[in-house]
C-alpha cells in the first residue's frame, strides 16, 4: 500500500512538474510534456566506463551538429547531415543484450544521444537532443502487433526512477514521431529501408498496442519492448542474445561473437559546463531549418542529390501501397474466418455487412494518407531544390554616370 501511495505521488509530482515547465507547442510535443532532464537522478548503481563530465557530450557531439540555447531545458543539440526525413532510432538496427532491446546506430555519433537524455522536435529546426546522464539501451516507447513494429522516442520530461511503474505513466507522443516497419523486419540490419512514411502512422498506431515495458533490474535498466517471443514467431527467426561489453573509447558500437561492444561512460552533470560555440533558437530556426526535410550527408553534386531524394520518395510510395494492400487483404481473411464460424445465413450476412463498412473506411483513410504523402513530397521536392542549388549571387547594378560638374 505504500509502495502504491508511493508511485502515485511521484506521477502527480511529474504531472505537476510538466504544467509548469512544458514546451511550447511549437517544440512539436503538446504543451506540458515534461520537466528538463539535464540533471537525471542517479542511484541506478550504474558504473560502466570511464567517468566524464557531461562537458564531454558537448565537445564530443559539436563537430556533428550545432548547439542550441533553448528554454526550459538550457543546452539542446541537433544533429547535421542526416539526409531525407532523418528522425531518430530509424538508421541502425535491434539486437538483444543482457539490458533487453538495445539500438545499435549507423550514426558515427550514436553511442551518445540514443542511450542518454531524451528526443524532442522542434518546428522551426528538426529533432533535438535533450542531454541526460542515465545510459539505458535505448529510451523509447514500444507499440507492437503481428503486422507492425514501432517504437518512438521518449520526449524531454518523461524520466524514469527505480521502483516507478514506467508502464502506468501516461504521455502522448505525436502520431507522426513513431518509426514504423513491417513486424517481420523488426530483425533486419537496414531498418531504414523498411520504414514507413509518417503518413501511416494514424492508421497503424490503431493497429497496434502500446508496451512501455522498460524497467530496472538488479541497478540497470532493461528494455524488453514487446518481448523476444512475440518478435521470434513473427519474423520466424531464433533472437541472438549478446552480452553488453564495455569499450574504453568512444565509437560505434559493433558486435563481436557474442558481445555487443560499446561506449557507455559514466556521465556526470555540471552546471558550469556549456558548449564552446552556441546557437539561440532563432540562429538556428534560419540556419538549421532545411535540415528538417534534406540535409545531405556530403558534398554531393545537385543532380546526385536530387537523385537521391527522388529514391527515397519512390520507396516511400511503394511502401505505403504495399502496407495498404496488405491491410485489405488481412481484413478480408478476417472476414471469411468469422464467417466460418457461423452456420446461419443472417449471422453471415450480418459479418458481412460489418466488414463492409470496416473496410470502406480503411480504404477512406487509405486514399487520404496517399494524398497526404503526394502532398508532402512535393513540398518536400521544393525544398530539396532550394537547398541544394547554391544561391544566385544578385546582379549589380550598372554604374550611374555622373553629370558635368558633379
Amino acid at each position: 500500500m505504500k509502495n502504491g501511495l508511493w508511485i502515485m505521488t511521484l506521477v502527480l509530482l511529474l504531472a505537476t512538474g510538466c504544467a509548469a515547465y512544458g514546451p511550447s507547442p511549437a517544440s512539436g510535443y503538446p504543451p506540458g510534456m515534461g520537466v528538463p532532464n539535464v540533471g537525471s537522478p542517479q542511484g541506478y548503481g550504474q558504473e560502466y566506463g570511464p567517468e566524464m563530465d557531461i562537458d564531454y557530450a558537448y565537445n564530443y557531439l559539436a563537430p556533428y551538429g550545432n548547439w542550441v540555447n533553448m528554454d526550459p531545458y538550457g543546452y539542446v543539440w541537433t544533429p547535421r547531415h542526416m539526409g531525407y526525413q532523418w528522425r531518430p532510432y530509424s538508421d541502425g538496427h535491434w539486437v538483444m543484450t543482457d539490458d533487453g532491446w538495445t539500438w545499435i546506430a549507423n550514426e558515427e555519433w550514436g553511442s551518445i544521444p540514443f542511450h542518454y537524455g531524451r528526443w524532442g522536435y522542434d518546428d522551426g529546426f528538426g529533432w533535438y537532443w535533450v542531454p541526460g546522464t542515465v545510459w539505458g539501451p535505448a529510451w523509447v516507447s514500444w507499440r507492437w502487433s503481428d503486422q507492425y513494429a514501432g517504437w518512438a522516442p521518449l520526449p524531454p520530461g518523461v524520466e524514469f526512477r527505480a521502483g516507478m511503474d514506467f508502464a502506468s505513466l501516461s504521455f502522448n507522443i505525436p502520431s507522426r514521431f513513431w518509426v514504423f516497419i513491417q513486424a517481420p523486419h523488426f530483425l533486419d540490419r537496414d531498418i531504414y529501408r523498411y520504414t514507413l512514411p509518417y503518413e501511416r502512422n494514424v492508421t497503424i498506431v490503431n493497429f497496434t498496442s502500446l508496451h512501455n515495458n522498460i524497467s530496472y533490474r538488479n541497478n540497470r535498466i532493461f528494455n524488453e519492448g514487446m518481448g523476444i517471443d512475440n518478435v521470434q514467431r513473427v519474423t520466424r527467426q531464433q533472437v541472438p542474445r549478446y552480452k553488453i561489453q564495455d569499450v574504453q573509447k568512444p565509437g560505434p558500437a559493433r558486435v563481436v561473437g557474442n558481445d555487443l561492444q560499446i561506449y557507455r561512460p559514466a556521465l556526470r552533470t555540471n552546471a558550469t559546463a556549456k558548449p564552446k560555440a552556441v546557437l539561440s533558437r532563432n540562429q538556428a530556426r534560419q540556419e538549421l531549418a532545411p535540415a528538417k526535410v534534406f540535409e545531405p550527408r556530403q558534398q554531393l553534386p545537385v543532380s546526385a542529390q536530387k537523385s537521391a531524394v527522388q529514391k527515397r520518395q519512390a520507396e516511400e510510395k511503394s511502401l505505403l501501397q504495399k502496407t495498404q494492400a496488405q491491410e485489405l487483404k488481412d481484413m478480408q481473411s478476417k472476414r471469411a474466418a468469422e464467417q466460418a464460424q457461423i452456420r446461419d445465413t443472417a449471422g453471415k450476412a450480418k459479418i458481412q455487412q460489418a466488414y463492409q463498412a470496416k473496410t470502406a473506411e480503411l480504404q477512406k483513410q487509405h486514399q487520404a494518407e496517399k494524398q497526404q504523402l503526394a502532398a508532402r513530397q512535393k513540398q518536400d521536392t521544393e525544398q530539396v531544390k532550394r537547398v541544394a542549388q547554391p544561391a544566385k549571387k544578385e546582379k549589380q547594378a550598372p554604374p550611374v554616370k555622373k553629370k558635368k560638374g558633379e
